[in-house]
């Protein structure tokens, strides 16, 4: 998840392609619209064109060009591919850095809307910013809001002569029952979120604090720490055959706007330091850190399970809504797997830190080792509660919403979307009374458990 003024979410790009050569080979060259996500695909001459559509508009999103054999990029540098799956009418695509892909079926042509003017005026964008979250949004049950009433009250405040200012309030106002940060009203460069009522941003301001609290009474007793991958990644040995490694993202670590590869390959780096075959056969325990995390990229975080296990596992399934007129209706589960790397690998027990300032990537990376083999333990409070990539749709008069249209599953069908992830053992999570009195009480906690397993080590 990548975070946006201050604000974290995953920006989801529903579009990938490229065409195929070959006489015997079926193309990517066409029409193709995605299973979920309101959006149609052309894929043309190396260039590939998204359109957003909803049952009163169609939109022309983002755009990418081919840059390889089955890949395209857009020019913020995000990698996309697309694959025929299933006889030349049937794909798939895929973002860099999200965990599964997109179903594609060819269409005979584009949607009759998307050929004629996008509408325009207040009205228009009114109608819709409304229609893409009735569509999309799969927790309005949940939240308790009636979307339907929202549409009712507020859509008469709107007119042909209501001011951009002012239309940037009404939908401030419509989302701002729901307490979803990856619900956003974007004008230029003013965004409106909101996190869950008693949780904090992970801004950078609040890393950099609470990193400087961490250091300087936590691991005062450290024998070496280290910064990895852009201060992203910070390692300490800890007295007593303990490790701490704290992750506040899971992106920028070579760059905001390095390509994934970049990125992995920057993780690659600090992990093949931090869990190097010496550590991971003397390691009694491993603190994990993701008490201030803004989320970034999914796969990052599959990356390091992969460095935890020597078990295969899965660490969760995702669905998305497909069915404009159902929210009970969704894709086909797909389950994200975690395949033990091929180097070194630690085992042993793990005790993760999480609360409310703990968010989407940094969400889902703690679901991937809820059912990770061996003994792994979640400390401190509920996470921020929202695990899904983050659809941007553009609105005719030039503003954006965003929202979230996937579940995160667990083995058993389970979503931790709006409450979060809860922990095993609850302990405060950096209040003004730990902070005043120079306490850490999760990470203490954490110490204890760890010292106190007996269970097998590596």
């Amino acid at each position: 998840m990548r975070i946006v003024t201050a604000t974290a979410v995953v920006l989801a790009l529903a579009g990938q392609a490229a065409p195929a050569v070959g006489a015997n080979h079926p193309t990517t060259d066409g029409i193709w619209r995605t299973d979920g996500y309101g959006t149609v695909l052309s894929i043309r001459n190396g260039t590939l064109q998204e359109y957003q559509t909803t049952a009163v508009s169609c939109l022309e999103g983002d755009s990418a060009q081919q840059t390889g054999s089955g890949t395209y990029t857009t020019p913020k540098g995000d990698v996309l591919t697309v694959r025929i799956q299933g006889g030349r009418d049937r794909g798939s695509m895929r973002v860099d850095g999200s965990v599964g892909d997109r179903k594609l079926r060819r269409i005979a042509e584009l949607p009759d809307a998307c050929t004629r003017p996008a509408p325009e005026g207040p009205l228009a964008a009114f109608d819709v910013f409304w229609q893409s979250f009735e569509e999309n949004y799969p927790f309005f049950a949940a939240k308790g809001l009636d979307w339907h009433a929202v549409r009712d009250r507020y859509r008469p405040e709107v007119h042909a002569k209501t001011t951009k200012d002012e239309l940037y309030a009404v939908f401030s106002e419509m989302v701002q029952p729901l307490h979803d940060v990856h619900v956003a009203v974007q004008d230029g460069d003013r965004v409106f979120a909101q996190v869950r009522p008693g949780t904090v941003l992970p801004t950078e301001e609040w890393d950099t604090e609470v990193k400087k609290f961490i250091v300087a009474h936590d691991l005062e007793d450290a024998r070496i720490i280290q910064d990895f991958a852009n201060g992203r990644i910070t390692y300490a040995d800890l007295p007593g055959g303990q490790g701490y490694l704290r992750i506040s993202g899971f992106g920028g670590y070579a760059g905001e706007r390095a390509p994934y590869a970049v990125q992995q390959a920057e993780l690659d780096r600090a992990l093949d330091t931090v869990l190097s075959q010496e550590r991971t056969q003397r390691l009694k325990g491993l603190i994990i850190d993701l008490r201030i995390n803004g989320g970034g990229s999914d796969s990052l975080g599959i990356h390091i399970a992969e460095r935890l296990t020597d078990t295969p596992y899965v660490a969760y399934s995702k669905r998305a809504r497909n069915d404009p007129a159902d929210p009970a209706r969704h894709t086909r589960p797909q389950p994200a797997y975690v395949t033990p790397t091929q180097g070194p690998r630690y085992t042993g027990p793990v005790a993760v830190l999480i609360g409310g300032s703990t968010v989407s990537a940094g969400e889902s990376f703690a679901q991937a080792l809820m059912d990770r083999p061996g003994r792994t333990v979640r400390i401190g409070q509920p996470t921020q509660g929202v695990f899904s990539d983050v659809m941007v749709r553009k609105l005719p008069n030039g503003m954006a919403a965003w929202l979230p249209n996937e579940e995160f599953l667990t083995r058993s069908g389970r979503t931790f979307d709006g409450t979060g992830i809860p922990p095993h053992v609850a302990e405060p999570v950096f209040t003004k009374d730990e902070f005043d009195r120079k306490r850490d009480s999760a990470f203490d906690r954490a110490l204890n458990i760890l010292r106190d397993y007996r269970g097998p080590t590596n």
